[in-house]
């Protein structure tokens, strides 16, 4: 029996929507940046030292931005929304905007169950457990104050104002507060305000818990035991337990991201929520439902004495003969894996050694099957990366599309010992004669192996995607043309830059890129920077704050010249030639460098088609090229505030 995809709703490190999610992918978008500090301050758990005791060495992270839940809209008391952890919220929401994509004609709630993967509830369920540890704290407090001979009423004083101080930041224990930190009022909760009858539980398969859940819902389906299910993963735990003790197991990557490739040094964390709605196929023909993709198959292991955190080339093998046993094909008849690929120079080769000793065993000469990870768009979220590649997989089939991988420049050196397996790092039109068949693997702590096997839709052959266009819209680099009417307005643009650099992600270099130039238009003092990272970015905008020719020992200002001819340097009086005096020391080494002053520019063709750049207040009008980033308000300070970009003004500010 084949399992139909009939709604899918996300909430993922820039992508609100499925088409968003596919469109940073084919656009090569990557969501990492520096941690926020409001997330996991660097200066408490930041060491450059794996080994330094309860620190991580890793402070690069794809976080989501702009989530705001409105309580009023789901009939949700405040007490109740205040005691409740978020991700029972982001999971709601998701839930909710995944049936409203699907857009069912008919469903019988009382056959409808949600199955959700999820690992140790979030992060604010296991921060508020400190509230409880008070008395701990309490008596180690006051035995110091003990030894210090501190007595009387500013003894009393002291704890009492330490006591308030302490649980301030925790939400008062009410009757809402268990419920409210359990992982199973996930489902729970959608089930509550859905009046979903057929059955809401969570599993926990460590990484692997979502693309677990899907296959326990296909189960059901297949079993006749509900008629629709929703099924995924939610995961926000960017917390000193998990990122600590990932960095304890070097499972953490200290710079970016490089899946399947030879220089594989870890993973960067990310967070987000997936949900998928199915049905059986045969009922989603009958109601005339859109259907991305359909399952025929899915399978799932366990490594045995293979180990419980290091995978198992023998293991994974076993979970891809069950799902293509159920599919009724091999793997040999699969051009598209959607891995595991979390960039651990373990897990790649296991991964990868499993899949191409599988293709060897089935695929005919000359049968070609390319591999990506999603992971290496916005890094790995854990209990709800198993959904996330199914979503990219399912969403490639039904645009006919091959996605790439970033970050991949060095191939893992299986690919050249597979006559079948090579790694998508281009991506490109799905141009095949053959039904389009696609996997998914996930896999988790404990041993736990999973895969699902994706296809097209009978008939629905697709033509050429209007998503092909996107691939070539992601370069290495971006160029900031900086504009100002005055030396000082110039010098507090590049001031203010340097907080929007601070906390942008990597794929919003080309939005702040993009907005930069047009707000220089014509503007008669110019700066010039290359960076190819936010980091790169804020690095030379210090230099530049910092070189003598914005600090005041010469002038950018150009006088009047034609347009797209190199401009001679000036003084200080407005549009008279002068010779440039020589400058010295490194500053001004870095201001040559990063620094130039011309006439106005012409502005790189690929900028030629786009449209003015965007600014919008809500969080659904995503920036992504060509609009600028927005202007989100956040209800809860856990969230990481995305910067306001420079005004209109002399003097603007990030």
């Amino acid at each position: 029996m084949k399992i139909a995809i009939v709604g899918i709703g996300c909430r993922y490190p820039g992508a609100n929507s499925a088409d968003e999610f596919i469109e940073n992918v084919m656009a090569g978008r990557r969501y990492f940046r520096a941690m926020p500090p409001e997330r996991l301050p660097s200066s408490d758990y930041y060491h450059h030292d794996p080994s330094h005791p309860d620190t991580t060495y890793c402070k690069i992270a794809a976080v989501l931005e702009g989530f705001q839940f409105n309580p009023v809209d789901f009939k949700i008391p405040q007490s109740t929304f205040r005691a409740t952890d978020t991700a029972q919220w982001l999971a709601l929401q998701v839930a909710s905007d995944a049936l409203q994509d699907a857009d069912l004609k008919q469903i019988d709630t009382a056959r409808t169950a949600v199955i959700l993967g999820n690992s140790l509830t979030g992060e604010i369920s296991r921060a508020q457990v400190m509230r409880y540890r008070w008395p701990y704290v309490g008596r180690v407090i006051s035995e110091l104050l003990d030894q210090f001979g501190v007595q009387g009423e500013a003894r009393a004083a002291m704890l009492a104002q330490l006591e308030e101080r302490y649980k301030e930041p925790f939400a008062p224990v009410d009757e809402d507060s268990l419920a409210g930190g359990l992982s199973n009022t996930i489902p729970g909760r959608i089930c509550n305000y859905f009046d979903f009858r057929g059955g809401g539980y969570t599993v926990d398969g460590a990484c692997s818990s979502s693309l677990l859940s899907v296959i326990h819902a296909c189960n059901g389906l297949e079993n006749g035991d509900f008629d629709v299910a929703l099924a995924g993963g939610v995961d926000i735990s960017l917390d000193p337990f998990e990122l600590v003790g990932f960095a304890k197991i070097g499972a953490l990557s200290p710079g970016d991201i490089k899946v399947y490739d030879q220089r594989s040094s870890g993973f960067l964390p990310g967070e987000g929520c997936g949900i998928v709605v199915l049905k059986r196929l045969d009922d989603a023909l009958a109601d005339n439902d859109r259907i991305y993709a359909t399952i025929p198959g899915w399978g799932a292991s366990t490594d045995g004495k293979g180990g419980l955190t290091a995978p198992s080339v023998s293991g994974q093998m076993l979970a891809l003969q069950r799902a293509y046993e159920k599919a009724g094909y091999n793997l040999g008849s699969v051009e598209l894996i959607e891995g595991h690929g979390t960039g651990t120079p373990v897990g790649d080769k296991v991964e990868l050694g499993a899949v191409a000793q599988s293709l060897l065993r089935d695929a005919d000469a000359g049968h070609r099957c390319g591999i990506g990870s999603i992971k290496s768009n916005i890094g790995h979220t854990k209990a709800a990366a198993g959904v996330a590649g199914l979503i990219k997989a399912a969403m490639s089939v039904h645009h006919a599309v091959l996605p790439p991988t970033q970050g991949l420049q060095v191939p893992n050196a299986i690919f050249a010992d597979s006559p079948s397996l090579y790694p998508l790092t281009r991506g490109g039109h799905w141009d095949s004669d053959k039904v389009r068949r696609a996997g998914v693997s996930s896999a988790g702590f404990g041993g736990i192996n999973t895969h699902v096997t994706l296809e097209e839709v009978e008939g629905k052959h697709g033509a050429r995607s209007p998503l092909l266009p996107l691939l070539h819209s992601a370069q290495d680099t971006e160029v900031f043309f900086l504009g100002a009417d005055s030396h000082a307005a110039l010098l507090a643009l590049v001031l203010s830059l340097k907080d929007a650099a601070a906390r942008i992600a990597q794929a919003q270099l080309v939005d702040l890129a993009a907005h930069c130039a047009r707000l220089a238009g014509r503007k008669p003092v110019r700066l010039g920077i290359v960076a190819d990272t936010p980091a790169t970015l804020l690095a030379r905008l210090t230099a530049a704050a910092a070189a003598p020719l914005l600090a005041g020992v010469e002038s950018l200002r150009p006088a009047p010249a034609a347009r797209g001819r190199a401009s001679p340097s000036y003084s200080r009086a407005r549009g008279r030639s002068a010779s440039t005096p020589a400058s010295s020391g490194a500053a001004a080494s870095a201001s040559s460098t990063i620094c130039g002053a011309s006439s106005t520019p012409r502005w790189p063709t690929r900028w030629a088609s786009r449209s003015a750049p965007r600014c919008s207040a809500t969080p659904t009008a995503k920036a992504r090229r060509p609009s600028a980033p927005w202007r989100p308000s956040w209800p809860r300070r856990r969230w990481p505030s995305r910067p306001s970009w420079p005004a209109r003004s002399p003097a603007p500010s990030c």
